[in-house]
């Protein structure tokens, strides 16, 4: 067993919660009662934050399986998850570095989550 990867894992799947519990309740369904936005626009959002929630599900699932199962090749497929995770992460730190908020850091703490997945598969990788 690999126990830096379970811990990527576990952290991956309670980010995929969060995503799923928190993401559908704050930003999704303001957005989808915004009269402002096109149909089309609203929708295609709607599919992409769907795209992610099942994107954070297989990243957990793949890094349980591999932390438990250590079969052929699964170093690739950390390091593969661990830079997904990394630039991740990246996306929320610099956005909210850029808009220029005061506590930037804590406007978009999505990185929190996101940030010691990719530490942890890089890490179990090794």
């Amino acid at each position: 067993m690999n126990p830096w990867l379970l811990a990527a894992g576990v952290i991956a799947a309670v980010t995929a919660v969060v995503h799923v519990v928190a993401g559908h309740r704050d930003p999704v369904v303001p957005l989808l009662s915004d009269g402002g936005l096109g149909e089309t626009t609203k929708w295609t959002l709607y599919a992409v934050w769907h795209m992610v929630s099942i994107d954070l599900v297989l990243a957990a699932a793949a890094l349980c399986y591999w932390a438990l199962a250590q079969p052929d090749g699964y170093r690739l497929g950390a390091v593969f998850v661990a830079a997904h995770f990394g630039c991740y992460a990246a996306v929320f730190v610099l956005i909210a570095a850029a808009r220029g908020w005061s506590h930037w850091l804590l406007r978009l703490p999505q990185w929190t989550l996101l940030l010691p997945v990719a530490v942890l598969a890089f890490v179990g990788a090794r």
